[in-house]
């Protein structure tokens, strides 16, 4: 009973936090002239972007706080959204593993690179897929204010000189790479 309680108190918590950020603050959602350069990629083959992710670095976000070994996995649905289902362990690479489910909804006429996903209901947060290898080796997600940011790999471990690339890419795109942390992986 009392880890249901604190599951509920979490839950209501990060939704006051999502409440406050595009309710009460709306001016964080506005369009300014940062946001109308960050380009996306021209297109997203969205069959070969599903499948599972590992984050190799990101911006700290409060929703990440302690997660270790953090993967992202994308399922295609024939119901017009994508199911995203985000992993982490918590506190250590060992740690009791996090889990949560959302769902993804394309923009129309991105070409599959501007996503909006939903974790709590009416709440979407802009998803845009910045960087991607030829392969889908790699992907770099952000939004268009540049606050969130995302490298991902297919694989848990990358390449340093493609890790230096893309950040070479990301500083020319504007991003405050001092923020930037790597995410522990096994």
């Amino acid at each position: 009973m009392a880890n249901r309680v604190l599951i509920f108190r979490q839950r209501v918590f990060i939704v006051m936090i999502l409440f406050s950020l595009f309710i009460l603050f709306p001016s964080m959602t506005t369009i300014n002239q940062e946001e109308q350069q960050l380009q996306t990629v021209p297109n997203v083959d969205l069959t070969k972007y599903a499948g599972k992710w590992f984050e190799i670095a990101s911006f700290p976000q409060y929703f990440q706080k302690g997660c270790h070994c953090t993967t992202a996995e994308y399922t295609l649905t024939n119901k017009g959204y994508v199911i995203v289902e985000n992993r982490c362990n918590k506190d250590s690479v060992n740690g009791k593993q996090s889990y949560i489910k959302g769902k993804a909804f394309v923009e129309a006429g991105s070409s599959n690179a501007k996503l909006k996903v939903q974790f709590f209901w009416p709440f979407k947060a802009k998803y845009w897929i910045i960087d991607l290898a030829p392969d889908y080796s790699y992907a770099v997600v952000s939004n268009p204010n540049r606050k969130y940011l995302w490298i991902l790999s297919r694989s848990s471990k990358m390449d340093e000189k493609i890790y230096q690339e893309i950040l070479a890419r990301l500083s020319k795109k504007g991003f405050d790479l001092s923020k930037l942390q790597k995410t522990e992986q096994l």
